[in-house]
Order: C-alpha cells, then structure tokens, then sequence
C-alpha cells in the first residue's frame, strides 16, 4: 500500500533534494522515503546537541592535521621504533622530540594549565587522567609503550608553559604535578 503525502518545501529543502537527486540519479520521491527512513533510524543522533567532543573531534579530522587510528597501530608503530632491548630508535626519538617542539609553540597560547594540556591529550585517547589534589594528577597509560611515549611528549611540549612539571613514574601510570614558581 502506498501513502501520498504532499509536502512544502523551502528553499534551502529544495536546493537539498535538488543536489541529492543529481548526486543519486533516484526520483525524487525515492529520495525522500530513504530520507525519512534514515532519519527514524538516526533520531536520537539526528536531534542530539553535537556537543563540544564532536565538534572538536570534527575540527581536528576535517582539518587533515589529525587522523583516526587504531590502537592496535599505535602499539605497533611504537613497538617497532623500539630494539630488543626496548631502547627506541635515536631517529624516531628525534623526530617525536621535533613534533613535541612543535606543540610545545603552540600549546603556550593555548593552555594555561596542566590540567587543560592533560584534558586535551585524553580527549585525543592517548591517556586517561585522574585529578588527586590540587595540581598534581594521576595520568594512566594504556600500554608501557605508550607511557613512556607521551610521557616524553608531555614533558617536552610543556617547555613554553608558565609552569614546571614534575614527574613521578610508578608503573603504569605517572603521578603529574603542575608547579608554579613564586613571585
């Protein structure tokens, strides 16, 4: 059984239908039952406030400064930079050192605190970060690879904030203090 429904469109509607249509080579009326079953389907998301995650997410991703990667690669890809004794290629080294360089000049304008560096990295998923007193935070590390990557990151591409950081190392996490000099 078919139901017709007749439906007034705006201009902005019609301009949408009117690229689809040409991007799918379907009628029209095709289009819009696909469409009205996409959006049941996908309410929840359709209606939801994007939120300041997504929205980050989306601008580091459609920038193409970052990209999606699986965990399993970055396990890998630090896997192999490392020898047998676990000691990490002085090449690789330098080149990590050069990117944390790089961040270091941008995160001087970018964050005042420890705190919103660490919230950052762990929106990246490179790290979990637990507040424990004042400016100190534990920050947990899914792999001992990893800890001891972004570990190095961290303390090199906080150089240019107005702050010390220091490092306590236990053995998969790090205890991060933020310390601040008086005067």
């Amino acid at each position: 059984m078919t139901n017709r429904i007749t439906v007034s469109l705006d201009d902005e509607a019609q301009v949408a239908l009117d690229e689809l249509v040409g991007q799918a080579e379907k009628p029209q009326s095709e289009l819009v039952r696909e469409a009205l079953v996409f959006y049941a389907a996908n309410y929840d998301a359709a209606t939801a406030e994007a939120g300041p995650n997504l929205e980050a997410y989306h601008q580091m991703l459609s920038s193409g400064e970052h990209v999606l990667l699986d965990v399993d690669f970055l396990h890998c890809f630090l896997d192999y930079v490392e020898d047998e004794t676990g000691t990490p290629d002085p090449d690789f080294l330098e080149l990590a050192d050069q990117v944390s360089r790089y961040h270091a000049r941008e995160y001087e304008h970018r964050f005042e605190t420890l705190g919103e560096l660490l919230d950052w990295l762990s929106f990246c998923g490179f790290l979990t970060v637990r507040e424990t007193h004042g400016d100190t935070y534990h920050v947990v590390f899914p792999t001992e690879s990893v800890k001891w990557f972004m570990t190095r990151f961290v303390e090199r591409s906080a150089a240019k904030l107005s702050f010390e950081l220091e490092l306590e190392e236990g053995v998969s996490k790090v205890l991060m203090t933020e310390v601040r000099s008086e005067g």
